[in-house]
């Protein structure tokens, strides 16, 4: 590939590129990285990492609540949000450190500003002109607020973590993951929070099942849910913001941030001089191999529309580097991805939700369990948790897992590895429980229910 200044060039610098491009440096090709704003993308940046931080820091509240059934006692706490803000941003700068040399290490040259096609093979990069062989386009999503009156006001995400005072009532307008997630981060931190969202019941895609449970637990976390709500207006009156709904409602508030989506991130990437085709969306088509329909051009991550999740970024990363640049043939089962949603309490899943399983299993069986966790037997706390197990009967073998409780997402890891391995409801039972914990209850449920 020596006609070429690269033998790939990657686009976009968060989880999946860095991923491919420190991966083919160290298969032995000549790899470069543009990025114009900050290594680690999304998921270190303004997602996944800060987020989890935020969830850490909103559950304390509770737990200095729960501190004194326990025989603790001590003067009531005080939360000082530039201090959380501020040693979150301390992490993430060094994580864009540790990105940094995850890309220099192997030899990866860094282009810190923007990548536009010039031709098919020729990028522009700042003020240079570089050709590339391949090209990896992974330049992510961003968050996009729907036009209204009064839209300009509202914030997104990404804005959330860098707030310069931590407001004391907050809308939060939005029904997925990241809308539940962020009500309940304010809540914990002391906002009166209310979360609005448009549909019959939030976190749609997710087993309805979890869904109800998730929206009881919620509300008696003090979050005012109102489904079937539409936001018509935002005012600002001095430091107020009036948001009125469909309804006639009106609730003033200090903060109003929307999560009602993310799109894909390709605009100002001149595509058009690529002749890489793009979705009514913006996000790019891709083949099993991820290659665009210009065969040299491929895209992974947020950008081509599928999981949206760091995880699969990563994998369709490797993917990338090693059929490429090893000649090896690589694929994702998109079939079984383990989520996790950090709202509190958290929630946990992997395989298909009841609905969609009856329609893949028609003998499936459903086992199910609810209960109070055992640390609120004298917290006395009002907290639920639910465990869902689906079980195709023709085979005995488990195909889901759902959960709402504490500590979810790291329960919901270890079964993933046994439901992609193809364990049977037989395989769980025999399973040793371990005593006492939550999770034990996924090896000892007996009784199906439906």
């Amino acid at each position: 590939m020596a006609e070429y200044d690269f033998d790939l060039f990657v686009i976009g610098a968060g989880s999946g590129g860095v991923r491919a491009a420190r991966m083919a440096a160290n298969l032995g090709a000549k790899v470069a990285i543009a990025e114009e704003r900050y290594l680690g993308g999304t998921c270190v940046n303004v997602g996944c990492v800060p987020k989890k931080l935020f969830v850490y820091g909103s559950s304390f509240g509770e737990e200095f609540e729960d501190a004194s059934a326990f025989g603790w006692s001590s003067d009531a706490p005080r939360f000082d949000w530039p201090t959380l803000r501020d040693n979150k941003t301390r992490e993430i700068e060094r994580l864009n450190g540790i990105y940094e040399g995850l890309l220099t290490g192997p030899g990866v040259e860094i282009f810190e500003t923007t990548a536009t096609f010039v031709d098919p093979h020729r990028l522009k990069v700042g003020t240079r002109e570089v050709t590339a062989a391949k090209i990896l386009i992974a330049t992510g999503s961003w968050p996009t607020v729907p036009s209204f009156p009064g839209s300009d006001l509202v914030i997104t995400s990404n804005e959330a973590f860098y707030l310069d005072r931590f407001p004391e009532r907050v809308l939060v307008v939005g029904g997925g993951y990241i809308a539940v997630e962020f009500a309940g981060i304010f809540n914990g931190l002391g906002a009166q929070t209310t979360l609005s969202y448009r549909g019959e019941l939030f976190l749609r895609g997710f087993d309805v099942g979890i869904r109800s449970f998730a929206l009881d637990e919620v509300r008696k976390k003090g979050i005012d849910v109102r489904l079937e709500s539409n936001v018509t207006q935002v005012e600002k009156r001095g430091d107020v913001f009036k948001t009125t709904f469909a309804s006639g409602e009106t609730i003033d508030t200090d903060l109003v941030m929307y999560a009602t989506g993310r799109t894909a991130n390709t605009k100002g990437l001149d595509l058009e001089q690529s002749g890489v085709a793009t979705r009514s969306n913006g996000s790019i088509p891709v083949d099993d191999e991820y290659r665009t329909n210009v065969p040299h051009i491929y895209a992974i991550g947020d950008v081509i529309g599928r999981a949206q999740l760091t995880p699969i970024a990563i994998a369709e990363g490797m993917c990338i580097a090693y059929n490429v640049f090893n000649d090896e043939s690589r694929r994702i089962n998109y079939d079984l991805i383990p989520t996790a949603i950090f709202c509190q309490p958290n929630i946990g899943t992997v395989g298909p939700t009841e609905d969609e399983a009856r329609a893949l299993y028609p003998e499936l069986t459903v086992y199910e369990s609810s209960f109070k966790p055992m640390k609120h037997t004298l917290s006395g706390r009002d907290e639920r948790t639910l465990m869902k197990i689906l079980v195709d009967g023709a085979s005995d073998r488990v195909v889901a897992t759902h959960m709402c409780g504490p500590d979810s997402g790291e329960i919901i890891q270890g079964l993933a590895v046994a439901i992609t391995a193809g364990a049977t409801k037989a395989q769980f039972d025999a399973t040793v429980a371990i005593h006492p914990t939550a999770a034990e209850e996924f090896v000892t449920m007996r009784e199906s229910v439906r």
